[in-house]
């Protein structure tokens, strides 16, 4: 029921119902009003008819009895009458019922209807007097009197009187009728009402059906629209908008997966937060950056941001202005871009932050300067003997032919050193650009190994060093790789242990396989590398200690040409070492390459 009430069927019913109700209401009761005074009106004109008639009756009949049953016969229903030629005599009386007298001598003796003997207009009077069916019941009754012999002063009358029952009777009737009417104009009402605005409603329960569907994603909902007045026209406004609405909706996602395309794609981190610093959007690389802040002992208590980054957004909500930055987060470097996002009324609503990692570039500028200053620093050595033999030399400071040889040696070694260092820095630089070529073929193994270890034989047995080849593969293995690379990196190896290994150590070239890598390791006896220096091994004029290195003649640059050459090959170049017992140089190489 309240489902009914709560509807627009419901409520167009009840309100048209609601007004008609209040029509019939005020229509019946004036109805009624209208009916009972014309029905009045209409029983005192009867009894003015009839006592006119009566009076030319009584006029023209001088006998009683003739004008008895004539004056019977014009009476109405439980209409009486009472004749008179003076206040005094009765002519003529006809009374139905009880109480006879008693109500003749009402009227007789009433004051108003006195007046009746001299007046020439009738006299029309209300009295409650005996009912005719009842002794001890009194009603309302309607008194007519009528002037008789009116050309004399004082003249008879004719008084007829009818109980109002008759008049309530008729007016009861078409009380009834009234009623009735009223309860089927009602019903009519009601049946029609309810077809009306179900018929009116139906379209609309089928929008609103439409609507739901729309609601859900559904687009493709239509609305017949087969009437031409405001409903249809309605119909087509709302197919239009489902027309509209999917395309919105379609521009809408494609707009969507474009951002998320770019955003996705994307090799910056984008973060949108609110002002209360609650993150709305994010890429998945600054997914990653947050997990990584949030395992951090950075984050501060009240926000799973860095401090920095927290500071910096407080600041922008403040001055509410565009920011670029570059901070430090936790030994890394990021270049902050933010802009600020409004809503509507210009109030900032949040903003959006860029973060590009700039650790690898501040590491790449770093790397930059330090090899400016250390190809500086190696080349200031011999630039700084060759001007200072030349210039003894060319001033004869020296005074004997041997110590002029002796200078014109250093003068020819150091140029020789530095035309080293000269050729490793493009080899290097060509490596890393991958300009220079590995040319790979099928080499063996163990032959190729071998010879290279044998050719330090000598420079083994003059520090009293001994240089050691041992394997357990077969003679004919063969490997996929460029042979002159590898034997660079070989003799880089090889020579870096015999350099830093006192008299009496020993230098040994290992081969091994497993299952999936083919290992060369280049071992030693020597002083050893500290373990803090062992990462940096294989940077360009990198020197873990100077006394390991002191009257050494290296450039600084072979272990990273050596480090290049083998992840050309898809292998693996690493140290390992402890101060005191050796360092060992692995090299592991893929199986496909064997």
């Amino acid at each position: 029921m309240n489902r009914l009430w709560n509807s627009v069927v419901g409520k167009l019913w009840g309100t048209i119902l609601l007004l008609v109700l209040f029509v019939l209401f005020i229509v019946t009761v004036l109805l009624l009003e209208f009916l009972g005074d014309f029905h009045t009106e209409q029983a005192e004109d009867t009894l003015r008819k009839e006592a006119v008639t009566i009076g030319k009756i009584v006029e023209q009949h001088e006998n009683v009895e003739d004008s008895f049953e004539i004056i019977r016969d014009i009476l109405g229903t439980e209409t009486n009458t009472l004749i008179v030629r003076n206040s005094e005599s009765i002519f003529l009386s006809i009374h139905e019922g009880l109480n006879k007298e008693v109500v003749q001598e009402k009227i007789l003796d009433d004051k108003d209807l006195s007046k009746i003997y001299t007046s020439n207009e009738p006299i029309v009077k209300k009295m409650l007097m005996p009912a005719i069916n009842s002794e001890d019941r009194m009603e309302d009754y309607i008194i007519l009197a009528a002037p008789l012999e009116s050309n004399k002063n004082i003249h008879g009358a004719v008084f007829i009187y009818q109980s109002l029952e008759v008049v309530s009777k008729t007016t009861n009737s078409t009380t009834k009728i009234v009623f009735l009417s009223g309860f089927i104009a009602l019903l009519l009402t009601t049946m029609f009402t309810f077809f009306l605005t179900s018929r009116i409603t139906l379209p609309l329960r089928s929008m609103r059906e439409a609507a739901i569907q729309l609601a859900q994603g559904n687009f493709e909902t239509k609305v017949p629209y087969l009437q031409k007045d405001e409903i249809g026209e309605l119909g087509i406004a709302f197919n239009q908008m489902g027309k509209q609405l999917k395309h919105h909706v379609e521009v809408i996602n494609q707009e969507k997966e474009q951002l998320a395309s770019i955003l996705t794609s994307m090799t910056d981190a984008v973060i949108t937060f609110d002002t209360k610093f609650e993150v709305q959007v994010k890429n998945p690389q600054a997914d990653l950056l947050l997990d990584k802040w949030y395992k951090s002992l950075e984050a501060t208590e009240d926000s799973k941001l860095p401090a920095e980054l927290q500071h910096l957004l407080e600041y922008v909500f403040e001055v509410k202005e565009e920011f670029d930055e570059e901070l430090e987060i936790k030994g890394s470097y990021f270049a902050a871009s933010i802009s600020l996002l409004y809503s509507s009324g210009n109030v900032v609503r949040g903003a959006v932050i860029v973060l590009r990692d700039m650790t690898e570039q501040h590491r790449l500028d770093k790397m930059r300067s330090d090899f400016i200053a250390n190809v500086s620093h190696e080349l200031r050595t011999p630039i700084s003997m060759l001007h200072g033999y030349s210039e003894a030399i060319i001033d004869n400071v020296v005074t004997t032919e041997e110590d002029k040889n002796e200078m014109m040696r250093i003068i020819y070694d150091e140029s020789k050193r530095m035309g080293r260092l000269v050729t490793e820095l493009l080899d290097l630089a060509r490596l890393e650009s991958g300009y220079l070529s590995i040319y790979k073929e099928n080499v063996l193994v163990v032959p190729t190994i071998e010879r290279i270890t044998q050719k330090f034989d000598q420079a083994a047995k003059e520090k009293d060093i001994g240089l050691y080849f041992e394997h357990n593969l077969t003679e004919n293995l063969s490997m996929h790789l460029d042979e002159d690379r590898m034997e660079q990196v070989l003799t880089n190896l090889i020579d870096n242990a015999l350099r830093h290994t006192p008299e009496n150590g020993s230098v040994t070239v290992q081969l091994s396989m497993t299952n999936a890598q083919f290992v060369i390791k280049v071992i030693d006896t020597g002083y050893g590398i500290p373990k803090e220096d062992l990462p940096y091994v294989f940077e360009r004029f990198y020197k873990a200690d100077k006394a390991r290195t002191r009257g050494k003649s290296g450039t600084g640059l072979g272990l990273a040409i050596a480090k290049n050459i083998v992840e050309r090959h898809d292998g693996v170049l690493s140290a390992e070492s402890e101060i005191g017992i050796g360092t060992s140089f692995i090299i592991k190489l893929p199986i496909e390459a064997v």
